[in-house]
């Protein structure tokens, strides 16, 4: 269930296979432009959520973020992976919205936790 802009309550969409297909690549492809410190990107799929993970070169893997599917494939709601609780926490992006593209939610986690 989610909150409409109406204030009525609505079924949370499923994520659509081609949407599946796309977020994934377009991390993937993100990644690889932009994080080196990364030899892999892992998604999977639980309800609206999708989590990511980095994988490092030495094969280790790193929770990232958890993206909330909301009907869009290009905006999705944003929780970053706290690995002092290991719980996943909503957060702002650095554009002060609550929601964005996949590509800025994982700069956002690669900035905090690969800019050593």
């Amino acid at each position: 269930m989610i909150d409409t802009p109406d204030g009525k309550i609505g079924l949370v969409p499923a994520i659509p296979e081609s949407t599946k297909t796309s977020l994934a690549q377009r991390l993937r492809q993100h990644a690889r432009d932009r994080w080196p410190q990364l030899a892999g990107v892992h998604v999977r799929y639980h309800g609206q959520f999708a989590y990511v993970e980095g994988e490092l070169a030495d094969g280790r893997r790193l929770p990232l973020i958890r993206l909330r599917y909301g009907g869009s494939a290009s905006i999705w709601g944003f929780g970053l992976y706290l690995a002092s609780s290991g719980k996943y926490e909503n957060q702002i992006l650095p554009t002060g919205m609550s929601a964005g593209t996949p590509q800025e939610a994982l700069d956002c986690a690669c900035d905090l936790y690969l800019s050593y």
